[in-house]
């Protein structure tokens, strides 16, 4: 843990751009949230800052968007610097501008957007629109844009956003609706970018005592790279605006290695390619080692550019960096090392020790960084591993595609009398074993490992251990057996409806794909589908949400998909 603590700093110092003891501003970098929605998941500015100060209690008066980077205004001095603050931003007397990268200008020089903004109900994650003349609820917004700089390479713009009010999304709808989005904004309509090029430049207020205070904070660096159109994967080009990608997931990803008592988690992905402003990488970290994945194209690796990411990579610090290249045929490489897509020793640093093992919501995994494509614990099913073992008390678990059986230890740790864990492969079973042995679980209840393939298993489980309570299935996307092939994409219902016989009612089975091409409302649509097929009677089918360390770039949906499928009970329709 004080390894992952040092990897993954809470606040950084210099973030401080004003502290008079009663009124803090902080120049807060993109991809953290000023205040968060949950409290179990405290990623947001005002903890990491009031962890920083020791005591101090944080007033919010004024928000950024998580994605949005610049200066943020906070009271710590009580009720008088309260009210003063609060009748500024009440008389819109405290000024604030903002600087963004947009697409295009087709305008004078300066302009005013007054056009009120609504939010738009048919869309996700609280987009706002410009209302029209029906919306009652359309709330006035006014913005004074100037042109700061123009690109001497293309159409992009550098422009000073003034906002007389102060609208949820305001600076990015106005810009959009007038035909210039902002870089990187692709909820509102731009390419993807390195980030959101939307900044925070300039605080002006009267402070407690009278005094007019003005702060200005610079563009990033990702401002000029973004202007010459350097912003998607020439980031790989640039080992300065690479680094910074590289520390700015790194802080967004703090709240989880500083996980508490006895949730401790010491293995999670640090980059997940675009969601993260770094196309075709992804980078995860298991207890000081980074594992960086190329996914290859036709385009975006050469050596020099993995070079540079390891680099990076060992600049920030991580123990060792193993490296995994992932073809787009992948799935059919038998041996990745040999093959040279997975190499057994680590590309920069120190090897991990032949016992090595990390944490996941307390429980103990071995892994193996240098061992094939995989390291024996899939990281983006830490959410539902937590899920079954909450559901597991008491009940009898059925682990399908069990891989190295981590469901089928959470579901023993969570209190099953019985889990039964069934893959094709020996090896990945017995390093299974290892694992329940390592959280000393082995013979602490009722656990199988059934080597076998599991479509023609299905029957024979049946007859042998009866109904489960929960079943686990999560098939890879493609696989072939001796007498049949299967296809997430056109099968998955087929083969719910066969897993489904084994469930009791009242039963719960949680299903998942990691198929890039199925959509999640497809996903839930072949769920739905096997259970018709399986004349089952559904109580619910619940959608579970993506995982936190697996950001998505707005408009696309995450890699792994997955439904909680509850039976009706006895009697119920």
């Amino acid at each position: 843990m004080a390894q992952a603590r040092e990897l993954f700093p809470l606040f950084d110092p210099t973030w401080v751009a004003h502290d008079d003891g009663a009124i803090v501003v902080i120049d807060k970098p993109a991809g953290i949230p000023v205040q968060a929605h949950d409290d179990e998941r405290r990623d947001d500015l005002v903890f990491r800052a009031e962890k920083y100060f020791e005591g101090k209690h944080f007033a919010v008066h004024q928000r950024l968007d998580r994605d949005t980077s610049g200066l943020v205004l906070f009271v710590t001095g009580g009720a008088d610097a309260n009210r003063t603050i609060a009748r500024q931003f009440e008389t819109r007397t405290l000024e604030k501008g903002y600087l963004a990268v947009v697409d295009r200008w087709d305008h004078p020089d300066r302009i005013t957007i007054d056009s009120p903004l609504v939010e738009d109900e048919g869309a996700h994650g609280g987009r706002m629109r410009v209302a029209t003349k029906h919306d009652k609820k359309g709330q006035k917004a006014v913005s004074h844009v100037r042109v700061v700089r123009r690109s001497e390479l293309g159409d992009r713009v550098l422009v000073h956003v003034t906002l007389e009010t102060g609208r949820t999304h305001q600076a990015r709808v106005h810009l959009a609706s007038v035909g210039a989005p902002i870089v990187g904004d692709r909820s509102y309509g731009s390419a993807p970018s390195l980030r959101l090029m939307l900044h925070a430049a300039s605080l002006a207020f009267t402070d407690v005592a009278g005094r007019s205070v003005r702060i200005d904070s610079p563009a990033p660096i990702e401002f000029d790279a973004a202007l010459d159109e350097r912003d998607t994967d020439a980031v790989y080009d640039d080992k300065v605006l690479l680094q910074r990608a590289i520390e700015r997931s790194l802080f967004a990803r703090a709240f989880l290695a500083w996980s508490a008592e006895p949730r401790q988690t010491t293995a999670f992905r640090v980059v997940n390619e675009a969601g993260d402003g770094l196309q075709k990488l992804a980078v995860d970290h298991y207890g000081g080692y980074a594992v960086a994945q190329f996914y290859e194209d036709d385009s975006t690796w050469t050596e020099e550019r993995r070079g540079r990411v390891i680099a990076a990579l060992d600049r920030a610090g991580f123990v060792g960096v193993y490296t995994k290249r992932r073809p787009k045929q992948a799935s059919v490489i038998v041996d990745a090392t040999a093959a040279g897509l997975a190499p057994s020793t680590p590309a920069a640093g120190d090897a991990h020790p032949s016992d090595f093992a990390v944490l996941e919501e307390g429980m103990i995994l071995p892994v193996r960084l240098g061992d094939g494509l995989s390291t024996g614990i899939f990281l983006d099913q830490r959410a539902n591993r937590l899920r079954v073992r909450g559901l597991a008390s008491g009940g009898s678990v059925l682990n399908l595609f069990a891989y190295t059986s981590g469901f089928s230890l959470a579901a023993s740790i969570g209190g099953a009398w019985r889990t039964i864990s069934v893959d094709a492969s020996a090896g990945a079973l017995q390093r299974g074993e290892e694992m329940f042995t390592a959280n000393e679980r082995l013979g602490a209840a009722d656990d199988q490992f059934v080597v076998g393939d599991v479509f023609s298993l299905l029957p024979e489980l049946k007859r042998r251990f009866g109904l489960f309570d929960v079943i686990v299935l999560d098939p890879p996307s493609f696989a072939t057996t001796k007498t049949s092939r299967f296809s997430a994409a056109s099968d998955y219902g087929k083969l719910v409806a066969q897993v489904l016989p084994l469930l009791r009612n009242g039963g719960r089975l949680l299903a998942s794909t990691n198929h890039r091409g199925i959509t999640p409302d497809r996903f839930r649509s072949l769920v739905r589908k096997g259970a018709e097929l399986a004349e089952r009677n559904v109580a619910q089918l619940k959608d579970l949400p993506d995982p936190i360390d697996y950001p998505t770039a707005p408009g696309e949906f995450g890699h792994l998909k997955a439904v909680l499928l509850t039976l009706a009970r006895d009697g119920a329709s």
